[in-house]
């Protein structure tokens, strides 16, 4: 029985076992939802009603062979219903939010075709504290910190070879002594500051090494990154101009008042110029599994966005349509965004990172890089872009100086 268990809950029972501080947690099977046998989840919700919620964990059996993170977690309501919605969400997150990531997976990692209605979950009360990451990377035990859900300010993520609490490098060399494999282990710190322990993942099969500069070239303002033992990189770049998309959009809608096209042709037109650009954005994905995007225009023009409602203020079936299409289309860019390890942009502009994106043992070769320049000098540096000839395909170097200030080559 224990072998169909998922590795994930099959190392949290070890770690239970061991006499670890993991929280009380079950595991439920997709057999288990396909059968609506909950009889023993409904026992274990029982004793954890006093928080009115619980932490509900992505657990297929398939899921070591992913990335840490391609999977989500997520809070719920502490009863059964609740239970069922978080598993839901994390299917349909899946099917939509991690579809490329999971895609580019299978392309460039030979992670395998999954089913995702094989989806079990991992329920365990919500403790409330900020995360934190172990590992060794080079000789030396790391620790990366992310958000303290408590605070009201909120830190930026961070890695030190210097843990808040001794405890948490005793733990983690005990926890990796108890495998017998490198691990990298995640532990929720409670406001009472007690450590637990809510995963392990076996990191033995990951590689860590390293690369050198190029040609026309643009100095920027500043890149914000984690990890700093690196200060060159080569990646082909993907140049993101959505207000170039939306100026198709409206020279399409044009047509309605100038040439008296069809609405419905106009309708199908624009529809095929998103689809072209969202084909476009998983192509290159696809294509490419180290990537930068140069971001001359990212987010959605809004006053573009007016121009083009505006020719089809008569039109309300038609603007309708065209709204929800644009609307999603922020959503695959979002999802494209998500993909890549570098993004050059205004200041404005940054990757969300939590813990696995932050400091998770995929980002130790390739961590996020944020290069930007100032919202104050964002024409001068989009025109420079242009007048230098940066083009979607082309490949760029990125070199740092001492002062941390990052220099764009075309090569």
């Amino acid at each position: 029985m224990e072998q169909k268990l998922p590795a994930k809950a099959r190392y949290l029972g070890k770690l239970k076992k061991n006499g670890f501080q993991v929280p009380d947690c079950i595991y439920v099977s997709a057999e288990d939802f396909r059968n609506n046998n909950f009889k023993e989840l409904q026992t274990f919700l029982s004793k954890h009603q006093e928080s009115y919620k619980v932490i509900a964990r992505s657990a297929h059996p398939l899921e070591y062979c992913f990335k840490g993170g391609t999977f989500d977690s997520m809070e719920t309501y502490a009863d059964i219903g609740g239970i069922m919605y978080a598993r839901k969400k994390i299917i349909k997150s899946a099917k939509t939010t991690k579809a490329l990531s999971i895609k580019r997976q299978q392309a460039f990692n030979n992670a395998p075709v999954i089913d995702l209605d094989e989806m079990g979950i991992i329920v365990m009360p919500f403790v409330e504290g900020s995360n934190v990451m172990a590992k060794i990377m080079f000789g030396e035990w790391e620790f990366g910190y992310c958000r303290d859900r408590i605070s009201k300010v909120q830190t930026e993520p961070f890695v030190t070879k210097t843990p808040h609490d001794r405890k948490l490098l005793d733990l983690s060399k005990d926890i990796e002594n108890l495998f017998g494999f490198p691990c990298e282990i995640e532990y929720i710190i409670s406001e009472m500051g007690e450590i637990f322990v809510v995963q392990a993942k076996d990191i033995s099969g990951v590689e860590i090494p390293e690369v050198s500069p190029g040609l026309p070239s643009i100095k920027l303002n500043g890149i914000k990154r984690i990890r700093k033992r690196r200060h060159y990189r080569e990646r082909p770049i993907y140049v993101m101009d959505t207000r170039k998309l939306y100026r198709n959009i409206i020279s399409t809608c044009e047509d309605i008042a100038f040439d008296n096209k069809s609405p419905d042709k106009v309708g199908k037109e624009i529809v095929e110029i998103i689809e072209s650009f969202q084909a476009e954005l998983e192509i290159f994905a696809l294509r490419n599994e180290r990537f930068a995007i140069l971001g001359l225009s990212i987010s959605k023009s809004e006053e573009l966005y007016q121009i083009a409602n505006h020719y089809l203020d008569d039109l309300p079936e038609l603007q309708k349509k065209i709204a929800h299409e644009l609307n999603q289309n922020i959503y695959k860019i979002d999802f494209f965004l998500s993909e890549a390890d570098t993004l050059i942009a205004k200041d404005r502009f940054r990757i969300n990172l939590c813990s696995h994106d932050a400091y998770g043992i995929d980002t130790v070769r390739y961590p996020m890089w944020n290069v930007f320049w100032h919202a104050d000098k964002h024409e001068f540096f989009t025109e420079e872009f242009k007048r230098l000839g940066f083009n979607t395909g082309d490949t760029i170097g990125i070199h740092i100086n001492h002062d941390e200030i990052p220099t764009i080559y075309r090569l």
